[in-house]
């Protein structure tokens, strides 16, 4: 007869250090990305930056032993890119180049508050409860203070009304691509179905910057050193070492625990924004952060809200983690 083999608790230093992380990192890639697009373009930056992730990913996760990928698992990994990062990201990426980054965090705070409306209204028809519903009301009451006009929620600095209405779009998208990737076809290896979507969301990417007109004006000579090192900590820091962090945490510590990232990554935002880059903090901007981060609270805390891999990553980061399955080998 086998012994058992004993399961040792990781040290609480270490499951600190994976919050710190999840909490400072993601919440930085929204100003990775303002610094990354002043020389560099958007939709190029963007699918340069998820497709060598994704290849890296892939790599490493096919020799630690994740089966080949099937045709059903690419053609749902290429749905779900298109949804996270063609329209997700690349929303996310065009409007910075309109609205401060801090700004941005806080209006891609509101996936959660999609994702609930959604799954309501959808064909799940799962009515939300008490809390939730609360959730919704007071979410779509920060926006309303954040972007809304300055005779409605009075003054503080005015938001680009075009670059915001994109960023909304793209978290519209993100939760519904974060949706259908809860049912769709994926490998067990949540490593290598989120590998796979970066590869197919950066190939989507480069194909758009290409299609508008980015590679012809694009010149080694124009990118700033500051732009490029934040492509290169987005690749690094934003996509490989967060996303490996923030597996690692939902299989060491509860689900709902692991979720506060919705919640942190906007204040980190804001906080670096303003700090770094001399973004305006005006009354106004912080008002609507405590009305939506409140929001985000009573969603992702409610009872059933969040379950394993149902929260999706940020736009800024990476892609949405499957629900795992019995048979699911890990990153």
């Amino acid at each position: 007869m086998t012994e058992p083999v004993a399961i040792v608790a990781p040290s609480r230093a270490r499951v600190l250090a994976a919050y710190a992380i999840v909490y400072v990192i993601w919440g930085s890639t929204y100003l990775a990305i303002s610094l990354a697009i002043r020389t560099l373009p958007p939709f190029l930056m963007a699918g340069a930056r998820f497709l060598v992730a994704g290849l890296i990913l892939y790599a490493f996760t096919r020799a630690r032993g994740a089966a080949r990928p099937t045709l059903s698992h690419w053609k749902a990994a290429t749905i779900i890119g298109g949804f996270l990062l063609l329209i997700g990201n690349g929303a996310v990426v065009w409007g910075e180049q309109y609205v401060p980054s801090g700004i941005t965090a806080l209006l891609i705070a509101t996936v959660p508050l999609w994702m609930s409306l959604l799954g309501w209204l959808g064909p799940e028809r799962r009515r939300p409860n008490v809390r939730i519903a609360v959730g919704l009301i007071v979410g779509l009451l920060g926006i309303v203070v954040l972007v809304g006009p300055g005779a409605l929620v009075g003054e503080g600095g005015t938001v680009d009304l075009v670059g915001s209405g994109v960023i909304i779009l793209g978290a519209l998208s993100w939760a519904i691509g974060s949706l259908y990737a809860r049912t769709a076809v994926t490998p067990p290896s949540p490593g290598l179905g989120t590998a796979m979507q970066m590869v197919a969301g950066g190939l989507l990417l480069v194909a758009l910057g290409l299609g508008t007109g980015e590679g012809h004006g694009l010149d080694p000579a124009t990118m700033s050193m500051t732009s490029v090192s934040a492509l290169l900590y987005l690749i690094i820091f934003g996509s490989l070492i967060g996303f490996s962090a923030y597996i690692w945490l939902l299989r060491v510590e509860p689900p709902t625990r692991v979720s506060t990232y919705a919640y942190v990554n906007p204040v980190v935002a804001v906080a670096l924004g303003w700090l770094i880059a001399g973004e305006p903090l005006s009354p106004r901007t912080l008002l609507a952060a405590a009305i939506i981060v409140g929001a985000v609270v009573l969603i992702v805390s409610a009872p059933r809200a969040v379950a394993r891999g149902e929260i999706a990553l940020p736009p800024s980061v990476a892609t949405a983690v499957p629900r795992r399955r019995r048979d699911t080998a890990g990153v």
